[in-house]
């Protein structure tokens, strides 16, 4: 199931090594986490469901499911697409509520002994947005640190490996898996990357709490950006919960950074820009992509990247659906279905596909709950991807001093999300260190590139929630 050889990666694996699943070993390699090596061992069951004990694989491998908890090491609930696998670990499958085991109840973790580490500005997210805050923070002079759970930074585009649209100042014809090797290498001695470091709580006067080294700590800081990204949004269908049906950036997670096949036969659901590019990417790792499903009338992709599917002979089927998934245990296969003008389904169109993998890619949700505990004011907009927090065109929130940028505050493309960054960024250092002409340039560039962005007809959504978002402000 490892991929050996990849038209435009090279995987270098670490140094192998082995744990125990279930009391059976597996091969693992150094920098990988627990889930995908088991995915390599063909392990898609992790966990069963509470109720009736329905067998679990993982989802979003991005720690925004429960789907993949297991034990690891005694301790219940680990999510193990976050986790990366040790030598000698023990891994234990489990069913429902997991269960700790005995505590030292004379551990005092009372607030005067949590440790307490300040900084000008605390950036939650190490994806494109958030790097680009702290890019452009720090080169105006502020002391940044950022906390990514993640074992990797670069967010999302660690996976792409697409040549991205635009301008030079969007990064045209760079592929994602480049742009944030440079955004990290743009970097300077003014930023502090914490990885594995969850963002757990937020409290008042902008502390926050986070699990650094196993142990509860608050930041306290100045301002405030929060990039946490989106998860992926799930289909209703009977047995949608099956191993063997992921959303579309778990399938990009184990293809273009595990360098693990996914499945061998695929049906992708969703012909937006994700599905369609995530389509070829499988094709690129030597997947057969039986199909793409799409409910609406026509695609939402960009024709150039249909085309290529297109040219490889895979079907994009417009107004069709996915009815249910069927096999024992794990995904065997799918029945689709045609839809009719009012979206019903159409009697007699049914047809069985026999594919071992299912991947969902039917839009994002923004991960808003830092901003809900803070208190910021929240406003339901569709076109930006449902709820947000109101902020204003620099990205600040109704909370002062609290910003949010990319997916976390419109679902759009990586190049929207490190703009939005970059304004949060500037804008938080404007005000630590004072109005200067050089930022209030770059914030001037800034606004007029995200409008080159948004305009045109694939903007046009963008501009109708950007246009609502404004009358919430009011």
């Amino acid at each position: 199931m490892r991929i050996d050889e990849h038209p435009i990666l090279k995987f270098e694996r670490g140094k192998q090594i082995q744990f125990v699943c279930d009391g059976k070993p597996i091969e693992a390699f150094e920098g990988e986490t627990i889930a995908a090596a088991l995915h390599a061992a063909g392990i898609k069951t992790l966990s069963h469901s509470v109720k009736e004990g329905r067998p679990r694989g993982f989802f979003c491998a991005i720690g925004k499911c429960s789907s993949c908890m297991m034990q690891v090491n005694g301790v219940p609930n680990v999510k193990t697409c976050m986790v990366l696998a040790e030598q000698d670990m023990e891994v234990t499958s489990q069913t429902g509520w997991g269960k700790l085991g005995q505590v030292d109840a004379r551990q005092d973790y009372n607030r005067k002994k949590i440790p307490v580490i300040e900084t000008e500005i605390a950036i939650v997210g190490a994806g494109p947005a958030g790097l680009s805050a702290a890019l452009y923070a720090s080169r105006f002079g502020a002391k940044c640190m950022v906390f990514e759970e993640n074992t990797q930074v670069g967010g999302q585009l660690i996976k792409q490996t697409h040549m991205f649209f635009g301008s030079k100042d969007h990064h045209a014809k760079v592929r994602g898996i480049d742009i944030g090797q440079k955004l990290i290498d743009g970097l300077n001695e003014n930023v502090q990357v914490l990885t594995g470091t969850p963002v757990v709580g937020y409290y008042p006067d902008k502390e926050l709490a986070v699990i650094k080294d196993r142990r509860l700590t608050i930041i306290k800081a100045e301002k405030v950006i929060v990039a946490t990204g989106a998860s992926e949004n799930m289909l209703s269908f009977p047995n949608n919960d099956l191993p063997g049906v992921y959303g579309a950036g778990a399938v990009q997670t184990l293809m273009n950074v595990s360098g693990i096949l996914p499945g061998k036969n695929m049906l992708m659901i969703g012909a937006g820009n994700i599905g369609v590019i995530v389509a070829y990417q499988l094709l690129q790792a030597g997947v057969k992509v039986e199909a793409v499903l799409e409910a609406l009338p026509t695609i939402g992709a960009y024709q150039v990247h249909a085309s290529k599917l297109r040219r490889c002979g895979i079907p994009i089927l417009t107004r069709h659906t996915i009815k249910r998934a069927f096999g024992d245990g794990k995904v065997e296969g799918a029945t689709i279905v045609e839809l009719d003008d009012n979206w019903q389904e159409i009697p007699g169109t049914e047809r069985d596909v026999q594919v071992d993998t299912i991947c969902l890619s039917v839009g994002l949700k923004p991960t808003t709950e830092i901003f809900e505990m803070a208190g910021c004011t929240m406003a339901v907009i569709p076109e930006l991807g449902g709820e947000i927090p109101v902020r204003g065109h620099n990205m600040m929130t109704s909370v002062d001093g609290v910003y949010v940028a990319g997916d976390a505050s419109s679902i759009e493309e990586a190049s929207s999300a490190m703009l939005e960054g970059r304004m949060a960024g500037l804008d938080a250092v404007e005000k630590l260190k004072g109005v200067s002409e050089e930022i209030s340039k770059e914030k001037q560039h800034v606004k007029d590139s995200l409008d080159e962005l948004r305009a045109g007809p694939f903007g046009e959504k963008i501009r109708q929630g950007e246009a609502k978002l404004e009358e919430a402000c009011k």
